[in-house]
């Protein structure tokens, strides 16, 4: 946030974690929600069965933020942070305001725990029909590969297609599509 603050030019921010793979027809309107709501911070959580790999986010019974921990050996909740924050224009002021930890780097979780003690932190919860999965070990890449190639053959649609994305969205009209289209007409 430090590096990209004349990028963000005190806008509203979405921040995703290189290894993640999100995937569901709820997920747009969820984002699009998230958008919608961003005062403050908003993170993005999945109920796990192994939740101590994770960052964990623990909720009351109104769904609203108690705790955040980082990789708990006795998690407060099932719920791992999943490495997808939508955050106001103040996130980079509050990047400036952490230190270094351990292992020398700015996380995350400090900015969340800011945003949470000023009682400005959201939670999205993803339910069942998206997959969210973490892609940070080889065997978590082998998985989401085989969870994408499955679904591409069994339906012949591709998973995120950047040209499909952008005309289904408006953004290029037919004609663009069908000249994007033509160099990869064999894939």
């Amino acid at each position: 946030f430090i590096i990209g603050e004349k990028f963000i030019n005190n806008k509203g921010v979405v921040l995703i974690l290189g290894d993640n793979l999100f995937h569901g027809n709820q997920l747009i309107p969820q984002l699009k929600r998230a958008d919608f709501n961003n005062k403050g911070g908003t993170l993005f959580a999945y109920k796990v069965n192994d939740p101590k790999r994770y960052g964990v986010v623990e909720l009351n019974e109104k769904g609203h933020i108690l705790s955040i921990e980082e990789k708990p050996s006795n998690p407060k909740s099932s719920y791992a942070i999943t490495g997808l924050y939508y955050y106001e224009e103040s996130v980079v002021e509050y990047a400036k305001r952490i230190e270094a930890s351990s292992r020398n780097e700015l996380e995350i979780s400090d900015i969340n725990k800011i945003y949470l003690q000023e009682e400005k932190l959201n939670v999205e919860i993803i339910g069942r029909g998206t997959a969210w999965l973490d892609t940070g070990t080889i065997d978590s890449l082998h998985q989401a590969s085989s969870y994408i190639r499955t679904l591409e053959n069994r339906q012949g649609l591709k998973i995120s297609c950047p040209e499909e994305i952008a005309w289904r969205n408006n953004w290029i009209n037919d004609q663009e599509l069908e000249n994007l289209a033509k160099p990869i007409s064999n894939s």
